[in-house]
């Protein structure tokens, strides 16, 4: 098992703490949390995660900024990122997904196999 890092930003405090328990104890990761897009992007830059789970909905920057504003910069473009989300809204997901995400995951996700949903979508299997 490799030891990947994983950034969640997300303002819901129980979400980035079912997503950090989620997948520490079931890959073993190192999951690092961020409470907005801001501070999103600070950590990313310092901390150089495998990959991002980022939240669409969040106030003082919302996901898609900060996703545009990650592949804007030179040491997190190459991040991979998975948006969560509570809309589905399919036509949205297309500007999202152009915009560089990965994978859109619809909140709640199920903790049971949120690691899993991880490595299928960023081809880590």
């Amino acid at each position: 098992m490799t030891l990947k890092k994983i950034l969640v930003i997300d303002d819901e405090i129980d979400i980035r703490e079912i997503a950090r328990i989620s997948m520490e104890m079931s890959k073993g990761w190192e999951v690092i949390t961020a409470t907005n897009g801001k501070e999103g992007l600070l950590v990313a830059s310092e901390q150089q995660p495998d990959a991002i789970l980022l939240d669409l909905t969040m106030p003082e920057m919302d996901g898609l900024t900060t996703l545009r504003q990650l592949k804007k910069h030179h040491s997190t473009k190459y991040i991979p990122v998975i948006l969560l989300t509570a809309q589905v809204q399919s036509t949205i997901d297309q500007d999202y997904l152009k915009s560089g995400a990965k994978a859109i995951f619809i909140k709640p996700f199920d903790p049971v196999i949120l690691g899993d949903q991880v490595e299928l979508s960023l081809g880590w299997r």
